[in-house]
């Protein structure tokens, strides 16, 4: 038998793994890396959050990804290289971190990389007749950062996701199931990324009613205007540019105009959708071009909060009452959180460290989780009807030279 194939069932038949799961998010602050040990699968999983880091990016590489990253057109050379050179930068990312924790490469069973995504495209936002399906992008080969690491990797696990009849996102649902329900009380745990999104975990166990969607954005117009209207300044520190400026009624009305508010949960979007194009199309129709930054930017924060908002009371009705856990970049944003909790006066508001996860960490946390499922576990059935996230094994596998 091929050696690293024999290793992949030693792992999968180990009693614990030690998982080190990565995230790169569209926000593109750097890579998230979470060292994580996993007893059991399933219900059992136990898990003991080891390590956690971001390692940031440099400009460049920023850079270099936002030339491809949510564009109708693209350099294919462009985009084949990045595939290769973002699944080696990851690559050595993960063996500095090892190296600054005193962690061997020897004693890491498999990586669970989620790679860079840059293109975002269920069938209700391209609406394209001749391609009646569902797709997602993620660069950042996994065959590169397992040759880099020498580690077994798991990769690209939105696709069987797509293939399966889901809309690769978000797939949050698999891990919060396993790490987060609870008997007592009704949970929302609401992620703040670029594209903010939540899992609804009812208290009464019953796994058919759990389900995850996209609500709108969360950072990702407020990062993009920061980068426009304060030079030098990547995000709104401390929601401080926000907090400076007046929402602006006629701008939210309009930006709050499009169907994907309206349509039925769960549902994904990007920044395919909304993007500065939408933010300007949106000032053009309301007549709000001339706004100061500040109430610019105190309106893309009305904005998200409003979005939460809605797809919560889409899920719960008009005076929603539950547990939310708070995670992702966004969380760092007094202004955007202030914002939510008046949405949403009836519900209790903590972050995931309350759960034992540090918030930066849970989404390479929960990647981590899907590779300890596709090793160890087997496909999870959650939600019924449209709310059903497919029962799949996700992650493809690459083994090392």
């Amino acid at each position: 038998m091929n050696p690293h194939l024999a290793r992949l069932c030693r792992v999968a038949a180990q009693p614990s793994r030690r998982i080190l799961g990565l995230m790169s998010g569209t926000s593109l602050d750097g890579l998230d890396l979470a060292l994580c040990r996993f007893e059991g699968h399933g219900p059992a999983t136990r898990l003991t959050l080891e390590q956690f880091v971001t390692l940031p990016y440099a400009e460049d590489v920023r850079h270099r990804i936002r030339r491809v990253f949510a564009q109708d057109m693209v350099s294919l050379e462009e985009l084949t290289l990045l595939n290769a050179w973002i699944g080696t930068l990851h690559g050595q990312l993960v063996l500095d971190a090892l190296r600054s924790w005193g962690v061997e490469p020897a004693a890491v069973d498999a990586l669970a990389s989620h790679g860079q995504t840059v293109y975002h495209a269920p069938r209700h936002q391209h609406q394209r007749p001749e391609y009646p399906l569902d797709a997602t992008l993620q660069i950042g080969d996994g065959d590169h950062l397992a040759v880099r690491t020498g580690i077994i990797t798991l990769s690209d696990f939105r696709q069987k996701h797509v293939a399966a009849g889901g809309e690769g996102a978000p797939l949050a649902a698999y891990g919060d199931v396993l790490l987060f329900s609870s008997p007592a009380e009704d949970r929302l745990l609401l992620n703040l990324g670029g594209i903010a999104n939540f899992t609804y975990l009812p208290a009464s166990g019953d796994t058919t009613q759990v389900f995850s969607t996209d609500v709108g954005p969360g950072n990702t117009l407020l990062d993009a205007f920061v980068r426009e209207l304060y030079p030098g300044h990547g995000f709104d520190p401390d929601g401080q540019f926000a907090a400076a400026g007046t929402v602006n009624t006629p701008l939210l009305t309009a930006l709050l105009d499009h169907p994907f508010f309206a349509a039925p949960l769960p549902k994904t979007t990007g920044p395919e959708l909304f993007g500065p194009a939408y933010v300007r199309a949106a000032q053009e129709r309301s007549a709000t071009t001339a706004l100061s930054p500040a109430d610019l930017l105190a309106s893309l924060t009305a904005f998200s909060a409003a979005g939460i908002q809605k797809a919560v009371e889409q899920a719960l009705g008009s005076a929603p009452q539950a547990a939310v856990y708070v995670s992702g970049g966004g969380m760092h944003n007094p202004t955007l959180l202030a914002s939510i909790r008046r949405a949403l006066p009836h519900c209790r508001f903590a972050d995931t460290q309350t759960l034992g996860v540090a918030p930066d960490a849970k989404e390479a946390v929960l990647f981590a989780v899907l590779a300890n499922e596709a090793l160890a576990g087997s496909a999870l059935s959650i939600g019924q009807g449209r709310q059903r996230v497919p029962a799949v094994t996700m992650g493809k596998i690459s083994l090392p030279a």
